[in-house]
């Protein structure tokens, strides 16, 4: 029977789950691997209640469901450090048994892309088993006088805080694009996870935040509905040609380039909009992503992939997969492989950029990569 649990208390990632003998590492067939009475921990780097956390619950007794053997798959929340030190852990813990799992988001990708020090994880030792384009939503609170996407330039003028996970998270998106914008957002940084953000928005202590799209049909719809949040703008999706469309979850919202127009009276574009949108691709377009640990044999790989293609036809994701993650697929293989590149890479010119600008208006100070 395949269970879901939560843990706030890791033990050692990799001791005591069981030998790695019992796989049949040795044979080369995928056959061969069994997860048989095992627990699988799927380590999340961020508190509960956020958009990767609600991402993994929903995939996880899917995924234990259809691995060989119908293992338990353990959700482990391990936030810090801007999700950096659930991130080590794995890095420097997980062994390569495919009892250890890793689901990282762009909170992940954007400290190693930005240099940050706290990194000591390189994407390249990894194997990429699932990747998961997703969304998100920019809302505010009515305190503001907003009462919809039409009166987003009511927010002009008006001191706007905001609860971050830090500079070099994903949070450095909304960083950049309030900045574009024009917008006064005090950016307070230390939150574990946007679900610490969104509970710190519900208590009044912020008046914007944003929230993946899983998280934000989870735990914001209700809050619109009630008449205490006001939605703004979804960052929106890339089209085949790379062009920002409005995001198929939220079709009636405007995507950031819109309401950025409904601001400020043009389309955005020019060096700062560059910049934004690497890291908006870096985060969005190519956000959640799972990984085993580098030396993992292929069979393995293979086992996990092939449980991810298959969960997507089981009557249960089916029917609450919208619901729960919006309109967005899943994908493994090539497509993964796509994903994954796009979403560790930028340019040497937009890195610099953009960690100048840290420096010289959030004093945050990167060492060099």
């Amino acid at each position: 029977m395949t269970g879901l649990f939560t843990t706030t208390r890791r033990g050692a990632i990799g001791m005591a789950l069981g030998a790695v003998a019992a796989f049949g590492l040795a044979g080369p067939a995928a056959a061969e691997v069994s997860f048989e009475g095992k627990t699988i921990e799927w380590i999340i780097p961020f508190s509960a209640g956020g958009g990767s956390d609600t991402w993994a619950r929903f995939n996880g007794p899917l995924l234990g469901k259809y691995l060989p053997g119908n293992p338990t798959v353990v959700v482990v929340n391990e936030p810090g450090g801007g999700s950096t030190k659930g991130t080590n852990l794995f890095a420097a813990r997980a062994k390569p048994d495919g009892l250890t799992i890793l689901g990282t988001s762009g909170s992940t990708q954007f400290p190693y892309l930005l240099g940050d020090p706290r990194v000591r994880y390189e994407y390249a030792d990894w194997k990429i088993a699932m990747a998961a384009p997703t969304g998100g939503v920019a809302y505010t609170s009515p305190s503001t006088g907003v009462t919809g996407p039409e009166d987003i330039a009511k927010l002009a003028g008006q001191k706007l805080i905001y609860a971050s996970q830090g500079a070099t998270s994903l949070d450095l998106v909304p960083l950049l694009g309030f900045k574009m914008m024009g917008l006064d957002v005090q950016h307070v940084f230390g939150f574990k996870g946007r679900g610490d953000g969104r509970l710190a928005f519900e208590r009044g202590e912020t008046n914007i935040d944003y929230q993946t799209s899983s998280a934000y049909i989870k735990n914001v719809q209700p809050l619109v509905d009630a008449g205490t949040a006001v939605p703004l703008f979804s960052w929106g999706v890339l089209d085949d040609d790379g062009k920002l469309v409005r995001d198929p979850t939220f079709p009636d919202l405007p995507h950031f380039g819109e309401a950025y127009e409904m601001m400020t009276g043009k389309a955005p574009e020019g060096p700062d909009y560059d910049a934004y949108f690497a890291f908006f691709t870096a985060g969005f377009p190519a956000q959640k992503m799972v990984f085993l640990p580098k030396d993992t044999p292929q069979e393995i790989v293979d086992a996990y992939q092939a449980a991810f293609e298959a969960m997507k036809n089981d009557p249960e994701y089916q029917a609450n997969k919208e619901a729960v993650l919006g309109t967005y697929e899943q994908v493994t293989g090539k497509a993964a492989d796509a994903l994954f590149k796009k979403g560790t890479t930028i340019t040497p010119e937009l890195r610099k950029q953009v960690v100048e600008m840290l420096a010289a208006d959030y004093g945050v100070k990167l060492g060099e990569k």
